[in-house]
């Protein structure tokens, strides 16, 4: 029986983790240079707490709720219709700025991996995108299902990375050189650390064994943000300043496939996720669906290429404090209404007053601010 627990257990934080690691990774390391290893680390132990913090306090709001429902929902429930608005506005935000930095890293990556230059993006940008598109025609649902090995498989790969490349380090890269970027990693880090929509999923994974919620959501947490560390300390220490914005381009064509790897695994995930929502939350057809969740994105990409505005770290950035920030600070204030409207009693509770949500409000808003200005 308790083997079974583990298996959910490790089921479930898998889940967690494999929602967090995502495009965010591979921006890492750029903002990491730019600002300092030091100051990156920093913002990530930093928000990685607030993360948690956040995660734990969505944990408990689906744990006082009997009936199961995504955020929207539950916005729905404790924050009323206009909760609910917001809280759909920052889950789409976030899920459209993932598929637009994909579509640009991608680009970037397979134009480097047989041209060896980026010159090439946008072309292999739409050839992904076509052959994406075909394929989520198809429905191939079921590749979700196997979350679980990707994310181990990608997990893999780092650490192999990892021991290849730790010899070639230089530990002068790690010095701090000034303060003019010390905001910089704020929105790359949050948009990597970004998991709320899988809370849900983990209440129904350990359905009877709603005790591990706060043990799934630490570990869960706690894995992206070790391999993060890694992952950044192999690539600010080869590179330096030379760290490309989609890092992995940076060190050869075996390391450029796992950032494709990891992009296209997330994209096909994201895809399903909004897809779902525009099906069964809204009851669009079809066709509305086709082109909300593959012609849009391929439609920002070639505007933003038009305007010469493609930066896979803005995007990054901007999705990062605006879906994250808005959904942290929607997700602090259902957690207080649940607390005496909840029609469950939870596993656990988490502290919170006026105060907390205050200072983690202001946090999120200068977040928004500092991106937007910097």
């Amino acid at each position: 029986m308790n083997l079974k627990f583990d298996k959910d257990f490790l089921a479930a934080t898998f889940t967690l983790t494999g929602t967090i690691i995502g495009a965010g990774i591979l921006g890492l390391p750029y903002v990491f240079a730019k600002s300092g290893f030091l100051i990156g680390l920093f913002w990530l132990l930093f928000l990685g707490g607030i993360i948690i913090y956040s995660f734990l306090c969505l944990g408990e709001v689906a744990l006082r709720t009997k009936k199961t429902h995504q955020l929207p929902g539950y916005a729905k429930r404790y924050l009323g219709r206009y909760g609910e608005i917001l809280m759909f506005f920052a889950v789409v935000f976030g899920i459209y700025s993932a598929l637009l930095a994909y579509l640009i890293g991608e680009g970037q990556s397979f134009s480097v991996l047989f041209t060896g230059f980026e010159s090439y993006a946008i072309y292999f940008a739409l050839g992904f995108w076509f052959i994406m598109t075909l394929l989520l025609r198809e429905g191939l649902k079921g590749l979700k299902k196997v979350e679980m090995w990707g994310v181990l498989g990608i997990i893999s790969l780092i650490v192999l990375i990892i021991f290849w490349y730790s010899p070639s380090v230089d530990i002068g890269n790690f010095v701090w050189k000034d303060y003019s970027d010390i905001f910089l990693p704020f929105g790359v880090v949050l948009f990597a650390l970004l998991g709320f929509t899988s809370i849900p999923e983990i209440k129904m994974e350990i359905k009877g064994n709603e005790k591990k919620m706060k043990k799934v959501i630490f570990f869960g947490v706690l894995i992206p943000i070790v391999v993060y560390i890694l992952f950044t300390l192999i690539f600010v220490g080869v590179l330096g300043d030379n760290v490309p914005q989609v890092a992995t381009t940076g060190l050869g064509k075996l390391v450029i496939l796992l950032g494709i790897f990891t992009m296209l695994t997330s994209y096909f995930v994201l895809s399903f996720s909004l897809r779902d929502v525009y099906k069964f939350d809204l009851g669009f057809s079809s066709r509305w669906n086709f082109v909300l969740v593959s012609l849009f994105p391929i439609l920002f990409y070639l505007i933003l290429y038009h305007f010469d505005m493609l930066s896979f770290i803005n995007v990054l950035g901007i999705g990062g404090v605006i879906s994250g920030g808005l959904t942290g600070i929607l997700v602090l204030l259902m957690n207080l209404n649940a607390k005496n409207k909840g029609d469950r009693e939870p596993e656990y509770s988490v502290p919170i007053n006026w105060f907390i949500i205050g200072f983690l409000i202001v946090i999120y808003v200068l977040g928004i601010v500092a991106e937007l200005v910097f």
